[in-house]
Parts: C-alpha cells; structure tokens; sequence
C-alpha cells in the first residue's frame, strides 16, 4: 500500500491511496481539472482510479466529485446523510455510481480492507477512514472537534496517519475572524488545535516507526513550521521524541507529497 496527500487545507483536500491490485482517493476537495493535475505530478491518472471515498460534503473535500464521477464513470462511497448532503453540490451522479458506505463498517476490495469510523465535526454526518493491507495500517482523521476514545480505537497503532492539526489556538482568537466562526472552529464541532492534536497522536502510535502527516492546517491561523514545533513540543512532554521512531511530514494546499509506502 502506499500514499500520497494530493492536497490539505482550508482550499482543498484529497488523499490518494493505491495497492498492487487498485487504486482510490479519499475527497476529491479541489477542481477536477487541479485533482488531473495533481495526480499527474505523482505519476498517476484519474483513469486508473477505482473510487472515491467522501468523508463529509464540505465543498473543500467534494469540489471536483461531481465532474470527476461524470468524466471518469467512477464510483463515489459515503453514508446515507452524507448522499442527501451533497444532492446540489455535485451535480447528477448516475444511479450505478452511487455507494453507500455505512457508519462504523467495512469494506474490501481485493487485499485491502476500509473501515469507516465517525468524527465530530459540522456536517451532516462526517466519518473518516482506516485502511489495511496485510499488517500495514493508515488512518485518516482531518475534520474534527476532538478525538475520542472510540476513534483512538480505529487509529491506535497505525505504521501513518494523515492527522488534523489544524490551527494555533493563540492566532486564531487573534486574529481576523469573526467572533462566531472562532467558536464554531474551537468547540467539539470544529477542529482540533495542534497541541490538542498532538496530545492524540501520543496516545495511538506503537512503539514502531510512524510516520505522522500534519494536515488541514488553516491558511490564516498556522504555519507548517509553527505546527511541527508545538507538535513535537508537546509530544516531548507526553514521552515521545519526534526523529526516534514518529517522524513529523508536512502537507500543502497546492503540491503533493511523495508517493510512500505506508
């Protein structure tokens, strides 16, 4: 199995993750034309994609679902709520295109098998994923106001995560946000704040090396250098020393990251 965040931030976000035998994205948060791009710049085409799971129907992760299922006849997965979200968003997507992929289920496709799991965020029914081939795990936690013990329990011990560390508590009720989407941002509805983040991360990674990509971080209220550092301060303060055996990746808005395995 490997991996590559395609795209994370407030703009867009999509992730995509390939076996020997298939070939998926997680959101597809940018414009078609950008998501064509983007895989091409990791050496790979939407032609060759099996599907696209949806976490939620915030337009910065189903923007380009629409016209990627028309162009590329590819099937789209999410729950039941999450379907009647997006009727509007995404234009008609054939009958025979549309899954639904259950709260808290699992799916398998050839030796890779999804889980789903849900999260706490402002939608009509957000849930995100885990995925595993063999004794290989990612998880994929982006949009939530908290983590709680039962996703922990989804995400525990995985070899990487693609993990929301979303703002600076301190910038963001400094700065040029109204009042109202401060609070939406800080409550159990929105995001969780780098230290709040990273105080996760402590409790679910092995004793294995794991690589951790910071994601979703706000374009007005972080900074990727500002939230490895918190992260890695505050890992230290829970025991865990960032470069021993968790190494901290970056993600951007507009370039891919490397095509890993996981």
């Amino acid at each position: 199995m490997r991996f590559s965040v395609l795209a994370s931030g407030s703009t867009g976000n999509s992730i995509y993750i390939e076996t020997e035998e298939h070939a998926f994205l997680v959101d597809a948060g940018l414009s078609a034309k950008r998501m064509e791009q983007q895989l091409e710049n990791i050496g790979r085409s939407m032609t060759k994609v099996d599907g696209i799971f949806v976490t939620h129907e915030h337009s910065d992760h189903i923007k380009g679902i629409g016209v990627l299922a028309r162009r590329y006849k590819v099937p789209i997965y999410a729950n039941e709520k999450t379907w009647l979200a997006m009727n509007g968003l995404v234009g008609e997507i054939p009958t025979e295109q549309r899954f639904h992929f259950n709260m808290e289920a699992n799916m398998s496709f050839g030796s890779l098998d999804i889980q789903s799991f849900a999260v706490s965020h402002d939608a009509a029914d957000p849930m995100f994923y885990v995925f595993h081939q063999n004794d290989r795990k990612l998880s994929i936690i982006t949009d939530t106001g908290y983590v709680s013990d039962r996703m922990k329990g989804y995400i525990q011990g995985s070899d990487a995560f693609v993990f929301e560390s979303n703002h600076d508590v301190s910038m963001l009720q400094m700065g040029r946000y109204p009042w109202s989407v401060k609070r939406r941002i800080l409550s159990d509805l929105g995001h969780v704040s780098n230290e709040d983040a990273a105080v996760a991360m402590s409790e679910v990674v092995a004793q294995k090396e794991t690589r951790i990509y910071l994601s979703h971080l706000s374009k007005d209220n972080n900074m990727k250098d500002l939230a490895r550092m918190s992260v890695s301060q505050t890992l230290e303060a829970c025991g865990i020393r960032p470069g021993e055996f968790v190494h901290l990746h970056d993600t951007d808005a507009d370039k891919p990251t490397e095509l890993v395995p996981v």
